[in-house]
This record gives C-alpha cells, structure tokens and sequence, in this order.
C-alpha cells in the first residue's frame, strides 16, 4: 500500500471513529435502543478507484441490490454489477452481515464470487473472481445510507496467474421496496 493512500484510509477511519466518540456515551445508548429490524432491502450506487494500489488505476461504477431478508443465519445476499473506465466488467452474487454500531452507523463486511472480463484494463488471471470487503456507512433517518468501502478482487489462486486488485468507493444505499 503507498504512503499517500495508507494516509487517505487512515484519515477517513480516524474521521468516521471520531465521530462516533464525539456522539457521546448517552447519544449511543439512545441509538442502540432502535432495533434494525426495519431494514428495507437496498439499491446502492458506487463510485470510485479500482486497482487504487497498483498501476492500472481506473474509475469504478458500481450498482447493487442488497436483500432484507437474512439467510443462513445472520446473512443477507446481494448481486451487483461492476464497471470500470478501462471497460472491465465485473457480475457478482454474495453475502453480507450488517453490524450495527449504535442506530447511525452500520459495518459491512462481505464476500462474493462472479465473472470478469477486463476489457482494456486489468487482467485479473481468468473469469472466476473472488471479492471480498468491507463497508462502513452511516445510515439517515429515511434508512438510507452513505459510506465507503473497500474491496478486493482475486481468483484465489484458480488460475496461474493471480495479481488481484483492490477498490476503495464512495456508496450511496436507497432504500428500495419494489423486490421485496
């Protein structure tokens, strides 16, 4: 990781607890006592950096569709779709847990598994990629949520040649009903 990104994460990580702690004990406690129960399932956008940490950087668009429902206990499943200006492609199906830190602030971590074609941008080594991550948001009262994210995609060793690559992104989650 170069310095110059190791700070951005850092700064944003330092940011995102500072506030937290700044809410105070009382304003978390007050928090915690909403259930998240109300979840709706999700239609989320995302915009940033694929392949941040190597040499063949490149725009990113992402679209997802995050299930309410939890599967195979505490699991929710999401598809989505990846783009990249380089004309990469990414479809990928996965699960994710929602942990929730007071009533604003939920952690993400997740995995999925897809196809990938790299267009005219980075090979990844094959088709069958891997992607695993992680997302902190916060989430507003309509529960609808912004965060960051970070990922990383390989195909964990299924092809010879295996270089992965890492995305960092802004995401906006809307609630969306109409699936449910």
């Amino acid at each position: 990781m170069t310095t110059k990104w190791r700070g951005r994460l850092l700064g944003i990580i330092a940011c995102a607890a500072a506030g937290w702690a700044a809410a105070g004990p009382a304003a978390r406690a007050a928090d915690a006592a909403h259930p998240a129960s109300d979840d709706p399932p999700y239609l989320s956008f995302a915009a940033g950096g694929f392949d941040i940490l190597h040499n063949n950087t490149a725009g990113e668009f992402r679209l997802e569709y995050r299930f309410a429902d939890r599967q195979l206990f505490l699991f929710k499943p999401f598809i989505g779709v990846l783009g990249t200006t380089d004309k990469a492609f990414y479809g990928y199906a996965g699960l994710r847990v929602d942990i929730y830190l007071g009533r604003r602030f939920v952690l993400m971590p997740n995995a999925a598994f897809g196809y990938y074609q790299h267009g005219e941008g980075k090979n990844l080594g094959g088709v069958a990629e891997f992607r695993t991550g992680g997302e902190l948001a916060y989430r507003f009262d309509d529960r609808s949520r912004l965060g960051l994210s970070f990922n990383h995609i390989s195909n964990a060793g299924l092809y010879k040649r295996n270089p992965g690559e890492e995305e960092a992104a802004i995401v906006y989650s809307i609630p969306f009903d109409l699936l449910k």
